[in-house]
């Protein structure tokens, strides 16, 4: 892969994610603001908040895991050439990861447990 073309890539997606953390601490600060004072439904707010961003570093890390299973997968089938098997490896691997995340979530989401007040 070319090198040049890294440094426009990795401007775009930190632009990008600047740009979101910026919209979202917007619409935080206007939903605490349209309570109206309501520490309750600010409270509620915030939890929920916190519980998503959790969510989302436990559905990364185990797509990351299962990415990591298919990369060593190609490397052991000893595969140096991107192939349609190649990818699909990986594509795979990442599915996998994905519905990994929707059943560890939803058993979660079943199972009672202490909540963090």
């Amino acid at each position: 892969m070319n090198m040049d073309i890294l440094l426009p890539i990795t401007l775009i997606f930190g632009i990008v994610y600047a740009i979101r953390v910026v919209v979202e601490a917007r619409t935080r600060r206007q939903l605490l603001l349209a309570a109206d004072g309501s520490t309750e439904l600010a409270n509620a707010l915030l939890r929920d908040q916190e519980r998503q961003r959790r969510l989302s570093s436990l559905r990364w890390g185990i797509v990351l895991i299962a990415l990591a299973f298919g990369f060593g997968l190609i490397h052991w089938l000893d595969w140096k050439e991107v192939s349609p098997g190649l990818v699909a490896v990986l594509a795979g691997a990442t599915g996998i990861g994905h519905l990994v995340f929707y059943f560890v979530n939803d058993r979660r989401a079943l199972t009672p447990h202490i909540s963090d007040n």
